[in-house]
C-alpha cells in the first residue's frame, strides 16, 4: 500500500540511520589491529568484536519485522536506534575486550530493529516501478558509508583512538531520531502472534554453530567442537520442522521460499553477506600489518572500492530495471569474485600497492551490481501484507550469511597461520609484525582470502538461476503507471 504522500523524504530520514548502521561495520573493520594491541586481544578475540554485533543483529531479525507491521516501523525503528546510539557510547568507554564485545552485541540488537522497517516503508509507500531507484538511492548511502567509515575510522584511530569510532555514531544518532520522528509517516499495523520457540531454536543454533566454527581453530577442533557445531546444525534443522509445522504464522514463513526468486535472491544475500565481511579482515591486517600502513592509508587506497560504488550504485539501479533481473547480480558476483582473487595474489610484502587500488575498484563496481538488485528482487512479487514477513527473512539471511562468513574467516586465518609457521595467540603488540614472520603472515592471509572468492561464486550461480518477474506484477506496474500518468 502507498501513500498519497512524497515518499522521498521519509526515505531520506530513514537512509541516515542506515548510513550509520554501515559506518560502524567498516570503521571497526579498519580499527581490528588498533583495537588487538589496545586491549591485548587475539586475532580470534578481536573478530568475536565483529561476529557478537553480527550474531545478534541476525537472530532478532525474524521477528522484528513482525514487530514492525504490529506496532508500526517508525516506533520500532526510532526503539532501535535509541538502543544502536546507546549501545555505540557503551562500546566506546569500553575497557576490556569482554564488554566491548558485550556492547557490540547490543548494538546489534539496535541494528536488527531498525533494519526491517526500512525496507517495509520503502515496499508501502513506493509504488512497484519505483522501488529499484528507492533502493538504488541505498546502494549509493551504502558505498559513501564504505568510502567515509574506514576514512573517518582510519583518522579517528590516528589520531583520538579506536574508542572514537564508536562515540562518533551518538551525533549521528541523535540526528537520525529528529528526522525519523519529522518525516517518517505512521504506516496502517496488522495483528501478529509470536513464536517465542522459534526465536529461541534460531537463536540458540546459530550462536552454537558460529560459536563452533569461530572457535574451533583455538581449541585444535576437538571432538568438543564438532558436537558444539553438530548440535548447532542439529537445532537450526529442529527450527526449521518447527517452523513448518507451526502454520498459523510461523517467524520464518517457508512458503515465502515457493517464489523462486525471493528464495535465489536470498541464498545470493547470504553468500554476498559472508563474502563481504569475510574478506575485510585479512585485507586490512594485510594492509596494517604486514605493509606497515596507518589505518588512514589502508582506508585511503581502498576508497576506489566505496567510490564507485557510491557513484554506480544510483545508475545500475535504475537501469537495472530494463533488463532481466539475473543479468546484473551475476555480473557483480562474478567481478567481485575476480577482484577478491587478485587481493589474495597481492598479498605479499613487496605487492604493487597500485594494482591493489585498482582491484578495489573493480571490487566497489560488482558491490554496486548486487545489493540493490538483489533486494528489489526478492521483494518485487510479494504481496505487500509478507512485506514485514520477506523483509525480516530476507535480512536473517544476509546477516546470517555474514556472521558465519566471520566466524569462518577467522578459523581459517588462525589455521592458516599455523600451517604457515606463524603460531596462536596475541599476534601483535602494536600495529604491525617483525619482519621475519611478514611473508608467512602474508601468505597464510591470502590463503584466506580465497575462501570468500569460492563463496561469491556460489552467489553468482544462484543470481544466475533468477526468472523473469510475473505477469501479475507487470500488470500492477502498467496499472500505477496509469494512475501516475493520470494525476
Amino acid at each position: 500500500m502507498s501513500t498519497n504522500r512524497n515518499p522521498w523524504p521519509a526515505l531520506f530520514a530513514l537512509v541516515v540511520g542506515f548510513f550509520m548502521l554501515l559506518l560502524d561495520v567498516t570503521i571497526v573493520a579498519v580499527a581490528n589491529p588498533a583495537i588487538m594491541a589496545s586491549l591485548h586481544a587475539d586475532v580470534s578475540q578481536v573478530i568475536w568484536v565483529t561476529s557478537a554485533y553480527l550474531l545478534t543483529y541476525a537472530v532478532p531479525l525474524l521477528v522484528t519485522g513482525r514487530l514492525g507491521d504490529r506496532f508500526g516501523p517508525k516506533n520500532i525503528y526510532l526503539i532501535g536506534l535509541a538502543v544502536f546510539t546507546g549501545a555505540s557510547l557503551w562500546c566506546g568507554l569500553s575497557g576490556s575486550i569482554v564488554m566491548l564485545i558485550a556492547a557490540r552485541a547490543a548494538q546489534g540488537v539496535g541494528a536488527a530493529l531498525m533494519t526491517p522497517q526500512t525496507m517495509a516503508v520503502i515496499t508501502r509507500t513506493f509504488p512497484p516501478d519505483r522501488r529499484g531507484a528507492a533502493l538504488g538511492v541505498g546502494g549509493g548511502v551504502a558505498g559513501l558509508a564504505t568510502l567515509t567509515g574506514p576514512l573517518l575510522g582510519g583518522v579517528l584511530v590516528d589520531r583520538l583512538g579506536w574508542e572514537w569510532i564508536f562515540i562518533v555514531n551518538v551525533p549521528v544518532g541523535v540526528v537520525a531520531f529528529g528526522l525519523v520522528v519529522r518525516l517518517v509517516p505512521a504506516l496502517p499495523t496488522h495483528t501478529h502472534t509470536f513464536d517465542v520457540p522459534g526465536m529461541l531454536l534460531s537463536g540458540v543454533g546459530m550462536f552454537l554453530l558460529v560459536y563452533g566454527v569461530q572457535e574451533g581453530a583455538d581449541h585444535d577442533w576437538s571432538l568438543r567442537i564438532w558436537l558444539v557445531i553438530g548440535m548447532g546444525v542439529l537445532v537450526l534443522g529442529s527450527f526449521v520442522v518447527h517452523q513448518a509445522r507451526h502454520t498459523r504464522e510461523p517467524l520464518m514463513p517457508l512458503s515465502l521460499f515457493r517464489d523462486r526468486n525471493f528464495a535465489l535472491a536470498s541464498a545470493a544475500i547470504a553468500a554476498m553477506g559472508a563474502a563481504a565481511t569475510a574478506v575485510m579482515v585479512p585485507v586490512y591486517f594485510y594492509l596494517q600489518a604486514v605493509r606497515g600502513m596507518s589505518s588512514t592509508m589502508s582506508a585511503l587506497l581502498l576508497a576506489p572500492n566505496a567510490v564507485i560504488v557510491g557513484l554506480a550504485s544510483p545508475v545500475i539501479g535504475k537501469l537495472a530495471d530494463r533488463v532481466h533481473p539475473r543479468v546484473v547480480p551475476t555480473l557483480g558476483f562474478s567481478l567481485f569474485a575476480i577482484s577478491v582473487l587478485w587481493f589474495a595474489a597481492l598479498m605479499q610484502p613487496d605487492s604493487s600497492l597500485v594494482w591493489y587500488a585498482v582491484a578495489s575498484g573493480l571490487a566497489g563496481f560488482g558491490n554496486a551490481c548486487i545489493w540493490a538488485r538483489l533486494t528489489a528482487t526478492a521483494m518485487h512479487d510479494l504481496p505487500v501484507r509478507q512485506a514485514g514477513a520477506g523483509s525480516g527473512v530476507y535480512n536473517t539471511m544476509r546477516q546470517g550469511g555474514s556472521v558465519l562468513g566471520s566466524a569462518a574467516i577467522s578459523a581459517l586465518i588462525a589455521a592458516r597461520m599455523t600451517a604457515n609457521g606463524v603460531g596462536g595467540g596475541p599476534l601483535v603488540e602494536e600495529a604491525t609484525i617483525p619482519d621475519s614472520v611478514k611473508t608467512a603472515f602474508g601468505s597464510a592471509l591470502g590463503q584466506s582470502t580465497v575462501l570468500p572468492a569460492g563463496i561469491l561464486l556460489l552467489g553468482a550461480a544462484a543470481s544466475a538461476l533468477l526468472v523473469g518477474h510475473s505477469f501479475a506484477f507487470d500488470s500492477e506496474r502498467e496499472v500505477a503507471r496509469a494512475s501516475r500518468g493520470s494525476s
